[in-house]
């Protein structure tokens, strides 16, 4: 079990807010949401609601994953845009490096899921028991024998891109559940950042689009 130790710098990045929603830059190596261990208190959520009373969690990036995360501003807009994720109106674009190169330029992972609960939290592929999942990718550049990838997943599964990847044999870089220890080592930090998040604005209507630029280690 790895000490949790949260950075500290920024506390709170906030890409956008106004009354009905934030949206968020996650750093790596922050939980998305407090954990049951007192130790696991500091979150991107428990952050956000000392400086925004009433914010509410609408969905969550993995600890090690960062970018963009949106939160609610009140009970409505929480259950609007709980909505909005269910049906898969929330457009999702994630930014990885992978082991290898993959085959082709671009892709489909459609390979179902399931927690494996001996090792939980860990998924696995289950082609009889597992739960529909697919993720669309798209290569964006090679160098020293790795990918610079960007995915769009169709579903949402947990761990659901973490595990795609390392079933295609292209595990992503730094990744301490899923990666053979060659790619775990590569990098210093899961290379898997949430880059864009595309919604329909929950008062107005209007359809937005939030960016975030991965770190310098995704592209070198």
């Amino acid at each position: 079990m790895r000490e949790y130790r949260p950075p500290t710098e920024p506390l709170l990045s906030v890409v956008y807010c106004d009354e009905a929603l934030l949206v968020l830059d996650k750093p790596s190596g922050l939980l998305s949401v407090p954990g049951r261990d007192p130790a696991h208190r500091d979150s991107l959520a428990s952050r956000a609601q000392e400086r925004y009373p009433g914010a509410l969690t609408v969905h969550r990036l993995d600890m090690d994953t960062s970018g963009l995360v949106v939160m609610a501003r009140n009970p409505v807009v929480h259950r609007n845009l709980s909505a909005g994720f269910r049906s898969r109106q929330v457009e999702k674009t994630y930014c990885a490096k992978v082991w290898g190169e993959l085959e082709g330029d671009a892709g489909e992972i459609d390979l179902p899921l399931i927690c494996d609960w001996p090792n939980r939290p860990r998924q696995k592929v289950d082609l009889e028991a597992g739960k529909p999942s697919l993720t669309r990718w798209e290569k964006i550049s090679l160098s020293g024998g790795c990918s610079l990838v960007r995915l769009k997943p169709v579903t949402g599964r947990s761990h659901q891109l973490r595990v795609h990847l390392e079933a295609t044999g292209h595990p992503i870089l730094g990744d301490p559940f899923y990666a053979h220890p060659q790619a775990r080592a590569a990098a210093p930090r899961l290379l898997l950042h949430a880059a864009e998040l595309a919604l329909t604005h929950p008062e107005s209507g209007e359809w937005m689009r939030f960016t975030s630029a991965p770190d310098e280690r995704f592209f070198h």
